[in-house]
């Protein structure tokens, strides 16, 4: 049963004084948002946040359709791999689809595709066409990228591909991304310009 990771503990520093995790983007925090639509393809739910977080975050996804867990972050502020790493340590699945809490456009589809391509792997991983890693919207065999995070850390490597790369991974290209799903799935939020241009879209 996979799960899906949601990495909800950056400061939002372009996006203002707000959690931009919990800003209401349409009606519906925006984290929220990134849950209700990868909840038909995963069975568990993890936040990756901070302590000062947790309220917050726990109200967005009080009735959320599947049981959802906390991967609080013993040292704020570390990047987006420990993130990860926090994450994973905390899902029981196998493997878990790792995205950003600022990606409200998710396609489902696009992430069933992913689980399938990780498949006997370690790691599924889009490659867009300009040749940048989306690791923070990929699929990783759980146990064994926490071990890989935790070299890299040990090492003082802060980039996630560090980790990525001493695993046995998939990379999915964009034309075969386009194919089974949508690359508006890759579109994060950083501003509040970016999220009232996001609002309008989910507006009917």
């Amino acid at each position: 049963m996979p799960a899906g990771v949601i990495l909800a503990g950056g400061r939002s520093t372009r996006f203002g004084d707000r959690d931009k995790a919990v800003a209401t983007l349409a009606g519906v925090p925006m984290l929220r948002r990134v849950a209700d639509r990868i909840g038909g393809v995963i069975d568990e739910l993890v936040v990756n946040c901070r302590e000062s977080q947790r309220d917050g975050i726990a109200e967005a996804v009080q009735d959320y359709s599947h049981p959802a867990k906390f991967a609080i972050d013993p040292n704020p502020d570390q990047g987006p791999m420990a993130g990860i790493r926090n994450g994973l340590a905390t899902c029981d699945a196998e493997y878990a689809f790792v995205v950003a809490c600022d990606m409200p456009f998710v396609s489902p589809e696009l992430v069933s595709y992913l689980f399938d391509r990780a498949d006997g792997h370690e790691a599924a991983v889009p490659q867009l066409e300009d040749n940048w890693f989306q690791t923070t919207h990929a699929v990783y065999r759980s146990n064994l990228m926490v071990e890989a995070c935790d070299t890299a850390l040990q090492e003082n490597k802060r980039k996630i591909i560090e980790a990525l790369f001493e695993l046995d991974y998939v990379v999915v290209e964009a034309d075969d991304l386009r194919e089974h799903g949508s690359l508006e799935s890759f579109e994060n939020i950083n501003t509040r310009e970016e999220f009232e241009i996001a609002a309008e879209r989910f507006r009917p």
